[in-house]
């Protein structure tokens, strides 16, 4: 299994980082992959893209329910930090989805499993995540498709 691109296209940014002198790019590029290391690690696999992208997805909706929880907190600073963070991690990521992709991506979902109701919820989820991860906000994503499915 070949390394992945994007994991390579962070390491060398890295050292990018460091020669730049840019400190706060480096600090996030250097969590990233701290995080890959720790699944490579703990699963003893070698990451795909796929593995990468639903990584630092994940990464970003942490800096998101941080940014939250610090407004309601009155900590600026901190926002700011994670903006910053989730604007480098922003980066790595495929182009995002609109609206209109994302809803045919959906109906095609309905239709390929047949989903009749809001029972079916579960099933179009497993369909549309993959085609999605990274691309769009899943919470976003999932309740567009319980709108779709309860009319």
């Amino acid at each position: 299994m070949t390394e992945s691109t994007v994991k390579l296209k962070l390491q060398a940014d890295m050292k990018e980082a460091m020669r730049a002198q840019e400190k706060q790019r480096l600090a996030t590029i250097r969590l990233a992959l701290s995080a890959l290391k720790q699944k490579e690690v703990d699963e003893r696999v070698t990451l795909t893209d796929a593995d990468v992208l639903a990584i630092l997805d994940k990464m970003i909706k942490q800096r998101r329910d941080s940014i939250s929880q610090f407004q309601t907190a009155g900590r600026d600073d901190l926002v700011a930090q994670e903006a910053q963070e989730i604007e480098v991690l922003k980066a790595y990521m495929p182009q995002a989805l609109t609206d209109a992709e994302i809803t045919a991506i959906i109906e095609k979902a309905i239709q390929d499993s047949g989903a009749k109701d809001i029972k079916d919820l579960g099933k179009v989820v497993g369909l549309v995540k993959p085609q999605v991860q990274g691309r769009a906000d899943m919470a976003a994503v999932s309740q567009k498709i319980k709108q779709v499915l309860s009319v």
